[in-house]
């Protein structure tokens, strides 16, 4: 099967676009995280890997469409994911991802002088052709490969409903958090939310705003705030990006980073100033994003991403698990002693918990 297809194998993002132009113009299928967008700014700006990056093109003779993988070749061979992404999987329309081309893809990686003993790729959508093809393509290649759990996921599926119909299905709880907080934050003093979607001096300030929120919020510091702004100032040049602030009394306490992109709405950062409102300004910011994603960008899904946190069921009504799949090469040292390391772990887990 390998003979049927051609492979071509690029070190830059801009050799791939020159030599493949149309994998920048191919769908998605819905995912912001398959764009080509997506992983040219996540290598340039928001890298963490340790190796370099492989993107490798697929096209068979029996498909016209071409399938890129960004792929990172360290220890071990990886996708290009870290903890900005929330999902991973090849750029193109998902139907190119077949069997045929996971074939082609696991026996590239079984004939590279590398001889990676470990391939892991994460975090994937279980709906995604890429898991349901490419653990049986590297088993025969002579890997052993097993999935595992990275996040559960909460998402709602907006069906049609405008913002009112949406909370009226929502627990009472939510309603009622909103209605009081509201009040309470117009009794503050000055109270205004801006949803900035384009670029220019606006835009700018607001990711100063979110910056300066960021920073005196709960959460850690920014191991690559440029790759913030620079996914900010992106998403508006595309249309994406919906960057919520809410001001009181003209400071900037709350920040949200919404995504939207295929008519699916990505909740991708949010912060909020801590200790120093009497009101929710984060649930007041969700609740007027959300009634802009809905009644405005009538988008059709709303996701929350990464994470089980508990109030993110408030807002959305099902969940989802992303995987990931590992293959070790027993025939390796290395591959041998990670798949036995892996196995007893799993093992252990199984009998103790």
């Amino acid at each position: 099967m390998a003979s049927d297809s051609a492979i071509q194998v690029f070190e830059r993002f801009g050799a791939l676009a020159e030599t493949a132009p149309r994998i920048l113009s191919a769908k998605a299928g819905g995912e912001i995280f398959y764009t080509p967008m997506w992983f040219d700014l996540l290598w340039k700006h928001g890298n963490t890997f340790a190796g370099r990056a492989n993107y490798v093109l697929v096209q068979s003779s029996r498909q016209s469409q071409a399938v890129c993988f960004p792929l990172v070749a360290g220890k071990r061979l990886e996708g290009m994911s870290n903890y900005y992404a929330s999902l991973f999987g090849p750029i193109g329309d998902p139907a190119g991802t077949t069997e045929f081309v996971c074939q082609a893809l696991a026996g590239w990686i079984r004939q590279s002088p590398r001889r990676w003993p470990v391939v892991d790729f994460h975090p994937l959508d279980t709906a995604h052709p890429f898991y349901r093809h490419m653990p049986r393509a590297l088993e025969a290649q002579g890997y052993r490969v097993d999935s595992y759990t990275c996040f559960g996921n909460w998402f709602l599926s907006v069906e049609g409903k405008n913002y009112a119909e949406y909370l009226a299905g929502r627990p009472s709880r939510l309603r009622n958090t909103i209605h009081r907080n509201l009040a309470k934050a117009q009794k503050a003093g000055p109270f205004e939310i801006v949803i900035h979607q384009t670029p220019g001096a606006a835009l700018e300030n607001a990711i100063g705003d979110y910056a300066e929120i960021y920073r005196k919020s709960w959460k850690p510091a920014e191991s690559h705030p440029e790759f913030i702004a620079e996914l900010c100032r992106q998403g508006a040049r595309e249309g994406w990006l919906r960057l919520g602030v809410l001001k009181s009394d003209r400071r900037p306490v709350a920040a949200q980073i919404w995504l939207v992109y295929a008519g699916k709405a990505n909740i991708y950062k949010l912060a909020h100033v801590q200790g120093k409102n009497p009101f929710s300004a984060g649930t007041l910011l969700t609740a007027e994003l959300m009634r802009h994603a809905i009644d405005i960008d009538r988008v059709h899904e709303i996701d929350y991403l990464t994470g089980d946190d508990a109030y993110k069921q408030d807002w959305m009504a099902a969940r989802r698990e992303r995987k990931g799949l590992v293959g070790f090469d027993p025939g390796t040292v290395d591959g041998a002693c990670q798949y036995a390391r892996h196995y007893l772990g799993r093992l252990a887990k199984n009998v103790f918990s």
